[in-house]
């Protein structure tokens, strides 16, 4: 079973780099790397007939980073901290605002359309950064796995809309657009930024894990809240 782990976790950083590759060459939206290399990847876990279960513990190295890579996310908060002391007062407004209305808005839906408690642990840290919503939905009784999903679908609305979308309504403050983007869509939202306008991807990098802090601690408690209610 060992040479699995390496079989599977080679398959992954190939697959990933290909579609990094794909993306690079065309420059599309529409070719996102994340989404070609779950593509890539669900194509070959078919044709050869493996068992997801069988892939998650043979990618058990790369599973295992995901802890670093929270603690990787202080990196971009200390790179940006002169510009969060400037305007401090109004990055966290935002960033508190953002936060719960993300997780209140998704459970409300869930509730409305019968959820379980379960999935609507699940749904609840869509808008966070796969990390921490994974270990969020993980404390709260959620669905680890789907909680990634639900990471990636909202990361790629904001990706492929969410700049177009602000720009579109005529708001041209490229922080404002930042911090909402990096509020909804965080890390593929703010790569999207980045693409577009240097300041809007770094005020974007301040939301996303401001948003992960914020977020990973009123989740507990506008789950129960939220509970209490119904």
């Amino acid at each position: 079973m060992s040479y699995l782990i390496y079989a599977y976790t080679i398959l992954t950083i190939l697959a990933f780099a290909f579609a990094v590759t794909i993306n690079k060459r065309w420059k599309s939206v529409v070719l996102n790397s994340f989404v070609l290399t779950v593509i890539i990847l669900v194509v070959v876990l078919l044709a050869f007939h493996v068992p997801y279960d069988t892939y998650m513990a043979g990618n058990a190295p790369l599973n295992n980073l995901l802890g670093v890579s929270i603690v990787a996310l202080a990196v971009p908060l200390y790179e940006q901290i002169r510009q969060i002391g400037r305007h401090w007062q109004i990055i966290l407004i935002t960033t508190v605002s953002a936060s719960l209305l993300s997780m209140i808005s998704g459970t409300v839906l869930a509730l409305l359309l019968g959820a379980k408690p379960d999935i609507v642990a699940t749904i609840l840290p869509k808008s966070i950064t796969t990390p921490i919503a994974m270990a969020v939905s993980e404390n709260l009784g959620g669905i680890p796995s789907v909680a990634a999903v639900g990471v990636v679908v909202a990361g790629l609305q904001g990706s492929i809309f969410g700049y177009l979308l602000l720009k579109k309504i005529g708001l041209k403050n490229q922080e404002a657009i930042g911090l909402s983007v990096g509020a909804i869509s965080h890390a593929l939202g703010t790569v999207s930024c980045m693409e577009n306008n240097a300041k809007a991807g770094s005020y974007s990098s301040i939301s996303l894990v401001l948003c992960g802090i914020i977020s990973s601690v009123l989740a507990p408690l506008v789950f129960k809240l939220i509970y209490a209610m119904v």
